[in-house]
């Protein structure tokens, strides 16, 4: 079963952050990340989603591959290129990987202009050791898909990481 944990943080540098070191314990197989995308509001209160994947960049470039191979069957493998391209380039933006974009919109709009929050699907459960590392990021948790008694485990490990990291920097200055 798929883990969702969205996280809320003050700026979208640290849910970058967060979301770098989450890849990071995904290369060191402590996690299996699904997908992991940071949502910001704008000044406007406008929702962006920056993907882990861009289907547009996914979708070129496959559009890019059939587009030269079908253009050299006709003799014309630039046409065949831009619109393989094109074609492509508009089939990934109509495609949704991973996480619904509505729903995390949808959760996305409790936050104020210029914070972040880190959505994340994991293929397996998050163990301590990344529900730790995490926490020393800060921010706070908004939403899983955890039952109660797994969720409340996560906030109080989440938040007991992020305060004694807070009490080791106390301590240091």
């Amino acid at each position: 079963m798929s883990e969702l944990v969205v996280i809320g943080y003050e700026t979208p540098e640290q849910a970058e952050a967060a979301r770098k070191e989450l890849f990071g314990m995904s290369k060191e197989y402590l996690v299996n990340v699904a997908d992991a995308v940071v949502a910001t509001a704008d000044s406007d209160g406008h929702v962006k989603l920056n993907q882990m994947v861009n289907m547009w960049t996914v979708g070129a470039t496959g559009g890019a591959f059939w587009g030269v191979l079908i253009g050299f069957l006709f003799f014309n493998p630039l046409l065949g290129l831009a619109v393989g391209a094109g074609a492509g380039a508009l089939s990934g933006a109509l495609t949704d990987y991973g996480l619904n974009d509505d729903f995390m919109k949808d959760v996305a709009h409790v936050l104020k202009p210029g914070q972040a929050a880190l959505f994340m699907m994991m293929r397996t459960e998050a163990s301590d050791k990344v529900i730790t590392r995490l926490g020393m990021k800060g921010g706070d948790i908004l939403r899983t898909n955890l039952d109660t008694s797994a969720e409340d485990h996560l906030r109080r490990a989440f938040n007991k990481a992020h305060a004694e990291i807070h009490k080791d920097q106390s301590a240091a200055a």
